[in-house]
């Protein structure tokens, strides 16, 4: 309980920042965020909070997941015309995605930003900011 408490400590000062409030539904989506290991769309986030706040409507997840993104506590996911995905790390770091169901996961690993030290000397290139992936299937879809 303790470490929710600062969370969202953490998070109130992030949105006030940006001159919103720590609503009870921004903090409902941004405690889901916090406990799922995938990336959500917009719309898992809505049926996934709706039974705690029955009053809560898909437009308001979408209002408060930009507002948590404006803030810089949630990162957002785009991939072309397929919906947008939410992760509560704002970090870099990189991602498995599944083709079959469209999931996204964290993948941990080391040493990645050796590969842009050694790239940049190389092209003359100068990267600004970066994404990997790794596609594929997850074991669900795999079955």
């Amino acid at each position: 309980m303790k470490k929710q408490t600062q969370r969202q400590a953490a998070l109130r000062q992030k949105l006030h920042t940006q001159g919103a409030q720590l609503t009870s539904q921004r903090a409902a989506v941004y405690d889901y965020l916090s406990g799922v290991e995938h990336h959500p769309t917009a719309e898992e986030v809505f049926l996934a909070v709706k039974p705690n706040l029955p009053r809560l409507s898909l437009a308001t997840v979408y209002k408060n997941l930009e507002a948590l993104v404006k803030c810089g506590a949630v990162s957002k996911l785009t991939y072309g015309d397929a919906a947008a995905r939410y992760d509560i790390r704002t970090d870099h770091h990189y991602h498995t995605r599944c083709f079959g169901c469209g999931k996204i996961w964290d993948l941990d690993v080391q040493g990645g930003f050796d590969l842009l030290t050694q790239i940049r000397p190389q092209a003359g290139f100068e990267v600004k900011d970066y994404r990997l992936e790794l596609l594929g299937y997850c074991r669900e879809c795999r079955r």
